[in-house]
């Protein structure tokens, strides 16, 4: 803390950029002066540099692009913690260059997240939202033999790209379906790892997309994994497989994945994950074919107020002179 000109201590100023649970902003509040964003307005580039001006801390959403112009206009900002555990809208480098601590909410999110994700792929290979349409519709008027048939799940290849924490909690949970997991990482896990996976195999990409019945996206969003799944890849697979996208939009490209499902070139594809979401492409409303979801993997009450808390942790901990816990740049703890 510093002091004002009577010497009594002031707390350091931080900005929460969008609305969050009110018991975390009074836990922050103990500590900080909070600029907080109750009504949760949806910041552009200009009014969060203003925002910015004079804070110690930012309390940071996926939807707020924290980028080198940003972090460059906000020269008395020294942590950065964002609510979610991916953090491509954080440039990373501009922040590690300024001294700025960056953070994210790793581990609370693995198993509600993995969940979701079996939602989606339970949801896409049996057509349930396709055929609750249907149903909704009024037009059920009788049961037939070929009515909205989809894949199996049990005994199938379940293909996880991205086998970190959730693409491991994941693929346990094929346990129970008696699936055979073979999956795609930057490297293979140890011995022990891939036994706690359900025995998963370590293919090339090209192999994974050939043989899955069931592709899971889990990994980060980079420069790397940009466009990772194009027509190119999607022509791989087989026409009665399923795309399951739990990581983050940018990883498919959306057109090429539009193309593919219009075309019949995979069965289906189950998405909580957009390229520039929330303005997706449109295209995926015009297809019978896709489960859509608003980005709500980890939307468990439990998960989003362990993420809420995760921040939060972080961000007092930066500004308190201690090494925050999930610190994505150490080279900036001084």
């Amino acid at each position: 803390m510093t002091s004002d000109s009577r010497g009594a201590q002031l707390k350091p100023k931080i900005l929460v950029t969008r609305a969050v649970f009110q018991e975390v902003i009074d836990y922050l509040s103990e500590y900080f002066d909070v600029d907080s964003n109750q009504s949760d307005e949806v910041f552009s580039d200009a009014e969060l540099i203003r925002r910015l001006q004079g804070k110690a801390g930012v309390y940071a959403n996926p939807t707020n692009l924290m980028s080198a112009e940003v972090i460059r206009s906000a020269p008395e900002l020294r942590a950065i913690c964002n609510m979610a555990v991916g953090y491509n809208n954080i440039d990373v480098a501009a922040a590690t260059a300024a001294g700025i601590m960056v953070t994210n909410t790793p581990d609370v999110l693995n198993e509600t997240t993995a969940d979701f994700g079996w939602t989606l792929l339970m949801a896409t290979a049996r057509r349930v939202t396709e055929s609750e349409h249907y149903l909704r519709a009024g037009l059920w008027k009788k049961w037939n033999y070929d009515s909205f048939m989809g894949v199996d799940v049990h005994g199938s290849t379940l293909g996880v790209i991205g086998m970190g924490r959730i693409g491991r909690a994941v693929a346990r949970r094929s346990m129970g379906f008696n699936m055979k997991v073979i999956y795609n990482n930057r490297s293979r896990l140890a011995p022990e790892l891939e036994a706690e996976a359900n025995n998963a195999r370590h293919v090339s990409r090209e192999e994974l997309l050939r043989s899955a019945d069931h592709v899971v996206l889990v990994l980060p969003y980079s420069k790397e994994s940009h466009h990772l799944i194009g027509a190119a890849e999607l022509a791989l697979m087989k026409p009665t497989a399923t795309l399951i996208n739990i990581a983050r939009g940018g990883i498919v490209d959306d057109a090429a994945l539009i193309d593919a499902l219009s075309a019949g070139k995979i069965a289906a594809a189950g998405l909580d994950v957009f390229e520039n979401e929330p303005a997706f492409n449109l295209g995926f409303l015009k297809l019978s074919n896709v489960v859509l979801t608003p980005h709500i993997g980890s939307a468990s009450g439990s998960t989003r107020r362990a993420m809420a808390d995760c921040a939060a942790d972080n961000l007092i901990a930066a500004l308190s002179g201690h090494r925050p816990p999930n610190l994505l740049n150490p080279e900036s703890f001084k």
